[in-house]
């Protein structure tokens, strides 16, 4: 075991959490710049990325905005076939469409969008129609403008949000949203769409959350929240009681680069949105033949992409910032049907990258 302040130590274990790895293998991988567009279609921001089960690969894209990022409609749902061949649009013209955010897919093939924009959450079924809607962007005839941080923070309403960032489902179907920038909690309702409760608070705290970017559960029910602002990805029951915490601890290289910018100081180094290990994205694989599953994650900088157990233990990672093919531009959201294939959507460089990893290499 490498050596580590002991008060760190000390501060992890009072919140549950596992002892960060500072080592681990760098995993061998592949890329390819799957998707093949139309003729005179373009990506905007590709904000998400989630697979069905029949491969079938749906971005949830900054695209044909018709004003500022904050006005209708920075938000454009794309599928493309297995092998990246684009099949159709989805929702266009939808009331929800805003300033898209993340897309994923349930066990029934249903399509989740959330778009931070509009303050909503839309699931579609696999034919493409709105089945169930939660939220509500404000109207045309308030004032506009996107929600802003206020302290003390504005109490959460019930049923409602704040610029949420993503969702999952537990084994019973109960549905699970982050929210997000502004109100940083989880809220919860059941497989029917009816309300339950909701848990955290913005703060640093066990439980509390600084901007929750990403959901995922596990098979057992198990939440996990990629807190961002925090620099930890936080683990709760189904019924929201904190279980653990964990970080993700590799050096960075002294040499490297922002995707833009200058580099980040130490006082952002240490924790932030910018911050080494930081998880923007969260992503569960399916259960493999043994019924193992992993965990991804991804930071902003250096730009690299994390494999971990569900334990938090740290078993590999690649990549680093860039624009080349193998490089990031701040992967937004992950899809990872499987631990050796993932997508990655990437907002900086306006491309869905498909990764096949190679660990034994």
């Amino acid at each position: 075991m490498k050596r580590f302040s002991l008060v760190a130590f000390a501060c992890l274990a009072a919140f549950g959490a596992t002892e960060p790895s500072t080592t681990a293998p760098q995993i061998a991988f592949d890329a390819i710049d799957i998707l093949k567009l139309p003729p005179n279609m373009y990506l905007g921001e590709p904000s998400g990325v989630a697979v069905n089960s029949k491969g079938h690969i749906f971005v949830f894209n900054r695209g044909n905005s018709t004003g500022p990022a904050y006005g209708a409609a920075a938000a454009q749902l794309l599928e493309f076939d297995q092998n990246g061949k684009f099949v159709r649009e989805i929702g266009h013209n939808l009331y929800a469409w805003s300033f898209a955010h993340d897309v994923r897919v349930d066990k029934d093939d249903n399509i989740w969008v959330i778009d931070k924009g509009s303050d909503m959450v839309i699931k579609f079924n696999p034919e493409g129609r709105v089945v169930m809607v939660f939220g509500r962007k404000k109207e045309a005839s308030d004032e506009g403008g996107p929600w802003t941080r206020v302290t003390p923070p504005r109490p959460p309403v019930d049923g409602q949000f704040r610029q949420p960032t993503d969702v999952t489902w537990d084994p019973q179907g109960d549905i699970f949203i982050s929210d997000g920038y502004i109100n940083s909690r989880v809220a919860k309702f059941d497989k029917n769409g009816h309300w339950v409760k909701s848990f955290g608070t913005p703060g640093k705290g066990q439980g509390q959350f600084n901007t929750p970017h990403g959901i995922a559960a596990d098979v057992k029910g198990n939440i996990y929240v990629a807190d961002r602002g925090n620099r930890r990805i936080q683990v709760f029951d189904s019924d929201g009681n904190f279980e653990r915490q964990f970080t993700v601890d590799v050096p960075v290289p002294p040499d490297a680069m922002p995707w833009m910018g200058n580099k980040p100081t130490p006082e952002q180094a240490a924790n932030g949105t910018m911050a080494g290990g930081a998880p923007w994205t969260v992503c569960i694989t399916p259960p493999n033949n043994s019924g193992t599953q992993y965990l991804f994650t991804s930071d902003a900088y250096p730009g690299r992409v994390y494999k971990l157990t569900l334990d938090g233990k740290l078993l590999g990672y690649f990549g680093s910032s860039g624009r080349m093919p193998k490089e990031f531009g701040w992967i937004h959201q992950i899809a990872c049907p499987s631990e050796n294939e993932i997508f990655v959507a990437e907002i900086l460089n306006w491309r869905v990258q498909k990764l096949m990893l190679h660990p034994g290499k």
